[in-house]
């Protein structure tokens, strides 16, 4: 793998103006970009298309979850528009429908397993019987019996999911931040260094590149650290 594509920067930016001067001023240091709720309903999908056709990889960050014929069509539109990753919530009929319709498409279904801005107080008060590890290690389990390509976790929870399905999974992981930088909303989290020698395959990052002040200087030092620990 490119190690540039381990990195998916996510374009968590209000509009595609925005969007447009990150990608930019990344240049080549960058390959593969996130395109979520914010973006998408500003005009990002079609800049996602865009993104695509100029050859860099788009995960497009939905966390779809409807009734499966709903699903089923909406991700065969979605599988025509040249994305590399969707995500749907990790419900059991969601990721049948879901890979159902990315079958023979060139677009990876990930189950969001429990989001990393939560804990296990957050479960309890949602209503959920069980704690996060516990929740991760059904989901995965859900995941993979689905046939999706792989999971949203944080690399805190990647124990959990190897011993659920082994290696059968990508794990894709959003909370991580590089030393120093603000954790936000995000209460599970590590290092890029920290999350290599974890075995993620792919690290989700915004604003620690995305909202300083020379994003590309940012992104070299991301890919200069996981470099080291390769």
């Amino acid at each position: 793998m490119d190690l540039r594509d381990r990195v998916i920067v996510a374009l968590d930016v209000p509009d595609v103006a925005v969007a447009q001067a990150v990608v930019e001023r990344l240049g080549d240091r960058a390959t593969f970009y996130k395109v979520g709720y914010e973006l998408a309903f500003a005009g990002g999908l079609a800049f996602a298309q865009d993104l695509a056709k100029s050859g860099r990889k788009v995960f497009l960050d939905l966390k779809l979850h409807d009734i499966p014929n709903t699903i089923e069509k909406g991700v065969g539109q979605i599988a025509r528009m040249g994305m590399t990753f969707l995500t749907v919530h990790a419900y059991p009929q969601t990721l049948a429908a879901a890979a159902k319709a990315a079958t023979g498409a060139n677009l990876a279904i990930l189950g969001v397993s429990v989001m990393t801005s939560m804990d296990d107080s957050d479960l309890a008060r949602a209503g959920y019987g069980m704690g996060v590890q516990d929740l991760i290690a059904r989901r995965a389990k859900q995941i993979h019996e689905a046939g999706c390509a792989g999971i949203v976790c944080s690399a805190t929870d990647m124990a959990t999911v190897r011993a659920a399905v082994g290696q059968s999974l990508k794990i894709v992981t959003p909370g991580i931040r590089p030393a120093g930088a603000a954790l936000g909303d995000q209460k599970r989290v590590m290092t890029p260094g920290e999350a290599i020698r974890a075995g993620i395959d792919h690290m989700v990052i915004g604003r620690p590149i995305t909202g300083v002040a020379d994003p590309a200087q940012a992104m070299q030092s991301i890919l200069d650290e996981i470099q080291a620990v390769s």
